[in-house]
């Protein structure tokens, strides 16, 4: 017996397949009997199963060699089942929830969905944000030509200008308040406004001892109150992908990393800790309180919006608006004329405090990344699954993205697949589960050719985290990457509202490019699969298999460093080398999913990232201590240099997976009599 036909039916309905094949498939040859789950042709079987909310389908032969006709059978079969069950991506229906609630709105289409949050606390909350979540992202991808304009450049003339209320005005609270609550214990006067209840989060984050480090040096925590916000600290994380139907080059060992995305933060308690050092260093929340525009002039950012519970209008002066808004943020569609992102991650998930049987998952361990099937309806899915507090267990399902008008991504499509498919990944009676709350987002990322082709700032305006696409390209943690960069960030923006440098050029040398980043952007876009394109459905799962295998196969060092986003180019050619002689096919692939125009790009970005490292190999060594010796007399009569050899600095280093090479630094000192003193940092070995 051999396999000559593996395929995707991309539909949930496997019945309406069988039906098909009995009914209304006509091969021009052979004797059709009908099987259960299928039909026979002569000494063809042809048989459709379903996992994953999809339909797949195999033909066998029986006989040692091809029978005449047998090819033409199999080109007619996929051309019918194409024809018959093409693609399709839905979209939500258009509800007032005025006439009805979100339970009665979405159980005709969402089903699963319905009946679970239904069991979460907050549920009706919760769905109603999935889905006003989804109708914004939905909205900002299908017109990117005419973005809704939200930031104004105004001029008083020769009024004289009021002095702005705060320093800083920080719009998200999220990952907003971490850096926030930074720059209040430095003396600045900051204001956060958060569209929902402060503390609300629909998503838990983790994060590793190592990367928690910087909010610890920069003072915002101790240790102490580090551990008092850990929920869970598991023993190793486990890294594999389905591999029944690969190829014997793309099967994979399981790919062990005990230091990455080890500690479960409990996210509420963390952000209630923020938000308390937040209002001690004099900071101010207005939450429930949704953006609505913002006006610029030459001295102050004006922002203007609205108080939810009353309905009431706020307005309110800073001398700099940090957007912390996330994906869903129009000033980074505005800035980037609709071009905000290049991919996104659609997530969903939920924690659940128990219910599982002790046989199924140790809580002493993680799922980093995990598939449990092929190609499901144009995505891979990928499993996340990490402990948290006592039984509890945080699991999340996603896919790489591409933005497509056509198919921007549902969160809502995917709720419905994550309590359809949970106990195809983890056995479990979902009647038995008890739900603690649900996670969810879009998460965002952008494909940079250089440090420029992003624009992150306008006069007296910056964006950080996801409305800026800072995240990793494999595991896509905003929060991680956040924090491995709020040292860089914050010393960067500390410099410019000191002196001032509040205009477009300036703000815009504030940013957390990494070229290493950008190199292995390429391995997030071969896990997607375009709009309209049929792949074979093991492609992604061997793709990814190939690399993991050879991260496996390499010291725990690296595979720690390259998922950390710390690869230096020559690492990250070796492991390149090894991975495409262990399967050529790779390269073919990639071209597949990448296309010419992404990978031409790509290449571009390659050779940036080699001259960037040739940069860096000559002057990461003794530029930025030559910098640190000249800030005496440097700083205070050129500053705008200053800020430049700070940020070219900080590309030597940490843009290249180097932040030992770069002197650590505190900020402790209020605004007014602000030190910045530096030190060598701890000598961590390179991994390269």
């Amino acid at each position: 017996m051999e396999e000559i036909l593996y395929l995707e039916v991309p539909t949930p309905d496997t019945a309406a397949v069988i039906s098909w094949l009995h009914a209304d498939y006509a091969p021009e040859q052979g004797e059709k009997v009908l099987m259960p789950a299928g039909i026979r042709l002569g000494e063809l079987s042809i048989f459709v199963w379903s996992v994953q909310r999809s339909t797949y389908l195999k033909v066998f032969r029986w006989a040692d060699r091809a029978g005449a006709g047998e090819a033409k059978i199999l080109r007619k079969l996929v051309a019918d089942l194409r024809e018959e069950f093409p693609p399709v991506y839905p979209a939500p229906p258009n509800i007032d929830l005025s006439q009805q609630s979100i339970f009665e709105a979405l159980a005709a289409d969402y089903p699963k969905t319905v009946e679970f949050f239904k069991k979460i606390p907050n549920g009706e909350y919760d769905l109603n944000r999935v889905y006003w979540w989804e109708q914004r992202w939905r909205e900002s991808v299908q017109t990117p030509q005419t973005p809704k304009q939200v930031v104004f450049r105004t001029d008083d003339g020769n009024i004289t200008p009021a002095k702005p209320s705060y320093d800083l005005i920080y719009i998200g609270g999220a990952l907003g308040i971490v850096h926030a609550a930074v720059m209040a214990k430095l003396g600045y006067r900051v204001l956060l406004l958060e569209r929902m209840p402060f503390g609300r989060m629909n998503r838990e984050w983790n994060i590793s001892r190592s990367e928690f480090q910087s909010l610890i040096d920069l003072g915002l925590f101790t240790v102490a109150e580090f551990d008092r916000v850990i929920a869970a600290e598991y023993v190793d994380g486990f890294h594999k992908f389905f591999d029944a139907n690969n190829p014997p080059q793309a099967k994979a060992k399981i790919l062990h990393t005990p230091t990455v995305l080890n500690i479960a933060i409990d996210a509420e308690r963390f952000l209630k800790l923020c938000g308390d050092k937040f209002r001690e260093a004099g900071g101010e929340i207005w939450d429930e309180t949704e953006f609505e525009r913002a006006d610029i002039n030459p001295d102050k950012a004006t922002i203007y919006a609205k108080h939810l519970p009353t309905g009431s209008d706020r307005q309110v002066t800073g001398r700099l608006l940090v957007d912390a808004m996330g994906t869903a943020s129009p000033i980074a569609w505005q800035l980037n004329s609709g071009r905000a992102f290049d991919s996104v991650c659609p997530t969903v998930g939920a924690v659940i405090s128990e219910g599982f049987e002790p046989e199924v998952w140790d809580v002493q361990y993680g799922d980093v990344l995990n598939s449990h099937g092929d190609i499901s309806r144009g995505r891979q899915l990928i499993w996340e699954l990490f402990p948290a507090e006592g039984k509890e267990l945080t699991f999340y399902l996603f896919h790489y993205h591409q933005v497509h008008p056509e198919n921007p991504g549902s969160l809502l499509e995917m709720y419905e697949d994550f309590f359809t498919i949970l106990p195809e990944y983890r056995r479990c009676d979902m009647d038995k589960l008890v739900w603690k709350k649900a996670t969810f987002g879009y998460i965002p990322g952008h494909f940079s050719m250089s440090s420029r082709d992003r624009t992150i700032a306008f006069d007296r305006l910056i964006a950080i985290g996801d409305a800026a696409s800072l995240q990793s390209p494999l595991v896509f943690t905003g929060f991680g990457s956040l924090v491995r960069n709020l040292s860089r960030l914050t010393h960067l923006l500390d410099t410019a509202l000191k002196h001032d440098l509040l205009d477009q050029r300036s703000l815009n040398a504030i940013r957390a490019y990494q070229s290493n980043v950008s190199v292995t952007w390429m391995f997030s876009k071969g896990m997607m699969v375009p709009t309209g394109k049929i792949l074979p459905p093991q492609q992604v799962n061997s793709m990814l298999n190939t690399f993991f295998d050879v991260l496996a196969d390499q010291p725990p060092a690296i595979a720690d460093a390259f998922i950390k986003d710390r690869v230096t180019w020559t690492r990250f050619n070796r492991m390149a080398l090894v991975a495409a002689k262990k399967n050529p096919r790779l390269l073919l692939w990639i071209w597949q999913m990448a296309g010419a125009k992404d990978l031409t790009r790509w290449l571009g970005n390659y050779l940036n990232f080699a001259v960037s490292a040739l940069m860096s190999w000559i002057f990461s060594g003794w530029f930025p201590k030559l910098l640190y010796q000249m800030q005496p007399w440097l700083e205070p009569r050129l500053p705008s240099v200053w800020l430049w050899g700070l940020s070219q600095s900080y590309a030597l280093t940490y843009g290249l997976g180097k932040p030992h090479l770069m002197p650590k630094f505190q900020l402790t000192k209020p605004r007014a009599k602000v030190e910045v003193r530096s030190r060598l940092g701890s000598q961590e070995p390179e991994i390269g």
